[in-house]
């Protein structure tokens, strides 16, 4: 409640000054620019004369176009009432918007002047620059991030920033509001001030009052406030400096004389420039018409000489072709004769050398063939010799190791049994030792379950070592199973294809067909290459050990990694190349996170591609087997 009382003031508007409101101001202000312009005001007296049809009490009634602009414009950043400003506000608009005519015949200094705002009322006041405003008796809460309630409720008056004020002991209950540093900030900072002001809540106000009252005040930072004592003061004197009106005019003026003096000079050195460059043109193309000219008469020359170097070439042509032929014919003529001459000889002895040479060819070939079917033959069965050995070593190896698997659960039973025998033993043990009175041999009866309990440690201890040894045994022997595996995997690479029932499938390789058809349907002509490249790129992610696009899900008591749909690549990936090459993609990111999550590479396994699932290695050996068997009926 006491929050929204100190900004009662500020929230509400003043009928005090006038009968509208400043938020009317604009909507009076187009009403009486319509005015203007329909007639009804007349503010043009001559071609550059003009008058202020809202001050008619007043004795200069003969103003020049940039005078009565700077009339308007002042008379309506003022704290006047809010009609006369809308009025002067009107007819600045209608002298810009409308009489622009008149300031063409300005200098240019002043065109230039006429952008900047009119001297204030307050021309002789010393004002801190850049322009600020101070806020006294706000609440601390309202400076809390940065002022942002502050901001928002001076929104009206485009602050740049606000500042809360601290001195030695904390916060003063002061903020300092910021404006832009041209004259729209200046103009915003007038109507800070005069918003206050018309509230009552000003700096004279404040200092009759000073911390009685629960509302905020503020006012225009000047002299008096950079040159005061305390942590205000000081923090004006550090973030701005003492200007009037008229030395920022001044200083912006100069500014303006140097701009338009260093620019006056650029456009004459550029001038200049032009004019040389102009010269430099013209004697180039001079120079350029000169060489073409000469060109042209190169051209001809060349064109004549090559015409009677065709006309000598076509002549000795012809008297070579002429010769050529001669020769040609008679050549001929000695060739065909020549020809039957042989033909005759050769006839004779043509028969019997032919079918000698042909009977002796096919006769090598023959042997050559048998040779060749023979090699082959012993080194193909060389190979299913192997073969079947190294499947006869797998499969004994798997035996033992079922048999050691076997030993080791039958010795964990009896070691959980003998478990159990020494705590009943222990548990007999305490009951004697309470049975002491009761007519039983206390001591005979503890000596003999000690001995038995002790008897039954012994064998837990070694039936803990055999444990031990058949543990380490047990992974050695599943070492050995993973080497065969490997080797098997190796071996049978060759023997096993993929229209085989048991095959040798790469775990986390992606499938190509989904890429190939994709790519056709969108790049044409490319599309084995840019398939292709696609694969690559994709395998590399695939290897990628950063790149994780999992999600765990847990259902009941159980959790599992599924494949995270909203992972960005992916679906950069199916938008595309579409449904199917997002399915190989997830597919190999799956056979890699299960097969080998770590390493994030591809790795080779047995495969049932009739069930389409992992096989096993007595799988594989009874698949080779038989197919081996088959082959051998066969042959």
């Amino acid at each position: 409640m006491a929050h929204d009382q100190q900004w009662s003031a500020m929230d509400c508007s003043s009928d005090e000054s006038s009968e509208l409101s400043e938020t009317d101001i604009d909507d009076y202000a187009e009403k009486s620019y319509a005015d203007l312009k329909a007639g009804k005001f007349v503010a043009r007296l001559g071609s550059d004369r003009f008058r202020c049809p809202f001050c008619p009490g007043k004795k200069k009634q003969d103003y020049r176009y940039n005078e009565l602009l700077q009339h308007a414009v002042g008379v309506g950043a003022s704290n006047r009432a809010a009609k006369v400003k809308a009025n002067h506000q009107a007819l600045a608009k209608l002298l810009k918007v409308d009489h622009a005519d008149a300031a063409a015949t300005l200098l240019p200094r002043q065109a230039i002047a006429l952008s900047n705002p009119p001297k204030p009322v307050q021309d002789l006041e010393v004002f801190v620059w850049p322009w600020m405003g101070i806020l006294a008796n706000v609440p601390a809460e309202q400076t809390q991030g940065g002022g942002a309630i502050l901001m928002k409720r001076l929104a009206d008056f485009k602050p740049v920033q606000v500042t809360a004020v601290y001195g030695a002991n904390g916060y003063a209950g002061y903020v300092i509001v910021l404006f832009t540093k041209d004259w729209i900030g200046f103009k915003n900072a007038l109507a800070f001030q005069n918003y206050f002001k018309s509230q009552r809540l000003g700096k004279l106000e404040w200092e009759e009052t000073k911390q009685h009252v629960k509302y905020v005040f503020g006012w225009l930072a000047k002299e008096e406030d950079y040159k005061s004592d305390g942590p205000v003061g000081r923090f004006l004197s550090a973030n701005g400096e003492l200007k009037t009106v008229s030395e920022l005019e001044q200083e912006m003026s100069s500014k303006t004389d140097n701009l338009i003096a260093n620019l006056t000079q650029q456009i004459s050195a550029k001038s200049k420039y032009l004019q040389e460059l102009e010269c430099k043109c013209n004697q180039m193309n001079i120079s350029l018409q000169k060489v073409m000219e000469e060109s042209d008469l190169l051209h001809k020359r060349y064109n004549e000489e090559m015409r009677n170097m065709q006309s000598a070439a076509r002549e000795h042509t012809q008297r070579v072709f002429q010769e050529t032929e001669k020769l040609r014919k008679q050549l001929a003529e000695k060739e065909s004769s020549i020809e039957r001459r042989s033909k005759e000889l050769n006839e004779q002895v043509a028969q019997t050398d032919m079918e000698r040479r042909k009977l002796e060819e096919e006769r090598k070939k023959n042997a050559d063939q048998n040779d060749s079917l023979n090699m082959a033959r012993i080194e193909q069965q060389k190979a299913d010799q192997r073969a079947l050995r190294l499947l006869e070593k797998h499969k004994k190896e798997k035996e033992d190791a079922l048999n050691k698997i076997l030993q080791l659960e039958r010795q964990v039973d009896e070691k959980q049994k003998l478990e159990l025998d020494i705590e009943q033993l222990k548990g007999k043990l305490e009951v004697v030792k309470h049975m002491e009175g009761e007519g039983v041999d206390v001591k005979k009866r503890s000596e003999e379950l000690t001995a038995e309990l002790n008897e039954r440690i012994e064998d837990m201890e070694h039936l803990e070592a055999l444990n031990q040894t058949l543990v380490v045994k047990e992974r050695m022997t599943n070492d050995e199973i993973q080497d065969a595996k490997k080797e098997l995997i190796t071996g049978l690479a060759d023997l096993l294809g993929p229209r085989s029932n048991i095959g040798i499938k790469r775990m986390g390789e992606l499938d190509e067909k989904p890429f190939v058809l994709s790519c056709k349907q969108r790049y044409g002509e490319d599309a084995e290459m840019k398939a292709a490249e696609f694969v690559s790129l994709w395998q590399e992610h695939l290897k990628d050990p950063n790149w994780h696009p999992f999600k765990i899900v847990t259902t009941g008591s159980t959790t599992e990694q599924i494949i995270n749909d909203n992972d960005e690549k992916l679906v950069g990936l199916k938008k595309q190349l579409g449904e199917e090459v997002y399915k190989a993609v997830t597919t190999a990111l799956l056979e890699i996170n299960e097969y080998n999550a770590s390493g994030s590479y591809v790795v080779s396994e047995l495969w049932n591609n009739k069930e389409n699932r992992k096989a096993s290695i007595t799988e594989a050996i009874q698949h080779v087997l038989k197919q081996w068997k088959a082959q051998k009926r066969r042959r």
